[in-house]
């Protein structure tokens, strides 16, 4: 059997980074659910904040572990399987990458010792802002991450000599069009995936009967964060669909299915597009509300898939379905949010089981968007891996077909494993909850070791004796 090696290559870069940004975004919004808790209990003094400050600093200890891990692998493939691509756009991206770790890495590098060691070690003014500067410091990442990604949809600040990109103004470099909305997009993403994540873990200890003061500080939380950000993210979506309509037309075709662009451009609710017959087969679609929605005109009308040359289009089946996906759970956790909001006012809202028995399921959605909106964002950038600069087909080194499926092949088996261990002990420790004897401070680890916390969690999740039963 022949495979395409730029196939193969892409789906070896799309196989890491998956598994990659679940957990980065995860580690940024659980250090901004910790800071905020550790804010909390210095101000009021509750131990209940305390204690969940220490319970999940647990869990983003392992998950910040995975997150470096699956991140050491990414930059060497920028050297193994996409030379021609470093060659090209290195001039720009390195140094974005390199902000990253003079900015966020150093700024983490400095006070995570002190925000996962220092519990009764240091003043709580001192802890308190440790892990305040964490929260920071991952958000920080995640703005020269997304400024280096969004540069390769909207470039901007620079000019090509000899088919090389160079820097002419950086700061339309790292402030090119599509950054605010892409940044604001993703970083609320991950807000909203860790308070979905809290409001699962509290509403399974509601229903177990345990940990009860807890869990209800936990569903209270999540459900106001959840109330106010998931409709917001609808905003911020919409607003960024827009930046997406003006700078590539080409992908907003393809999320909207849409092949003629003298009609108006239907919501597809189901299709299958046929790319190679130019349509959608199985169409069942709203008349003109895609149109309304993009362009604010009832007869509102896009370019459509066949105003552009074949060799310009992106592939329209995943594109097509992972908008949809990550729409549907959009709407999904909006009324999560505002019907927990609902039963809150109402004062029903521990008696109102069924509410709590299917927020206890919604934990993988938030993930599970994350990755729709990726794909929906990489796969919609092509055949481009740098837009008008780089076609995606240039960018591979001369590396042979063997190579990259032996590769592949031997990530896809340790990243099963080694995140499977990771995922395992972050469900144990959710299991044990925020028990006195597996939130009590790391004894194994050391401050000049962060990533000791998480041998420390685990060896936690594993002491803890047999699992409670879940009700």
């Amino acid at each position: 059997m022949d495979f395409d090696p730029n196939l193969i290559a892409r789906l070896q870069f799309a196989f890491t980074v998956s598994f990659h940004i679940v957990f980065p975004a995860f580690s940024i919004g659980i250090s901004a659910y910790v800071a905020t808790l550790l804010l909390i209990w210095a101000k009021t003094g509750a131990d209940r904040f305390h204690r969940l400050a220490r319970f999940w600093t647990k869990i983003f200890a392992v998950s910040f572990a995975m997150g470096v891990v699956s991140g050491i692998v990414l930059s060497y493939q920028f050297g193994t399987n996409w030379s021609r691509y470093s060659e090209v756009v290195g001039n720009i991206v390195a140094p974005l990458i390199g902000y990253e770790v003079l900015t966020a890495f150093f700024l983490e590098a400095t006070f995570l010792g002190i925000m996962l060691f220092g519990w009764d070690r240091v003043p709580v003014w001192l802890h308190v802002l440790s892990a305040c500067i964490v929260a920071t410091g991952t958000a920080i990442s995640g703005f020269w991450i997304l400024s280096a990604n969004s540069w390769m949809h909207t470039p901007a600040g620079f000019e090509v000599r000899d088919g090389v990109a160079y820097p002419l103004d950086w700061l339309q470099i790292i402030f090119n069009p599509s950054f605010p909305y892409r940044f604001a997009h993703m970083m609320t993403a991950a807000y909203l995936t860790t308070a979905v994540v809290v409001l699962s873990v509290g509403c399974r200890y509601l229903l177990a009967n345990r940990f009860g003061e807890d869990a209800r500080t936990m569903v209270r939380m999540a459900v106001g964060m959840i109330a106010i950000v998931a409709p917001l993210q609808l905003i911020i979506g919409d607003q960024h669909g827009l930046n997406t309509l003006h700078h590539q037309p080409a992908k907003v075709a393809a999320m909207e299915g849409h092949w003629n662009g003298n009609e108006p451009v239907a919501l597809s609710l189901f299709a299958i597009p046929n790319q190679k017959a130019e349509r959608n087969d199985f169409d069942i679609a709203l008349p003109r509300v895609s149109g309304l929605i993009l362009t604010h005109q009832w007869d509102g009308r896009i370019k459509g898939l066949r105003d552009f040359p074949p060799d310009q289009r992106p592939p329209v089946l995943p594109v097509f379905f992972a908008f949809r996906v990550m729409v549907a759970i959009g709407m999904l956790l909006i009324a999560t949010g505002l019907a927990g909001a609902w039963l809150w006012w109402r004062g029903t809202l521990w008696e109102t089981r069924w509410y709590l028995k299917a927020a206890s399921y919604v934990w993988p959605l938030g993930f599970i968007a994350i990755l729709s909106g990726w794909i929906v964002t990489e796969v919609g950038r092509q055949p481009w891996v740098a837009w008008g600069i780089l076609r995606t087909a240039d960018a591979m080194s001369p590396v042979s077909t063997g190579s990259l499926v032996i590769s592949l092949t031997l990530f896809v088996l340790v990243y099963c494993c080694v995140f499977s261990v990771g995922v395992y002990y972050i469900n144990r420790l959710i299991n044990r909850g925020p028990d006195p004897a597996i939130i009590a401070p790391p004894r194994g680890g050391a401050a000049n070791r962060p990533l000791s916390a998480a041998q420390d969690a685990t060896r936690g999740a594993i002491a803890g004796g047999p699992e409670p039963a879940a009700g």
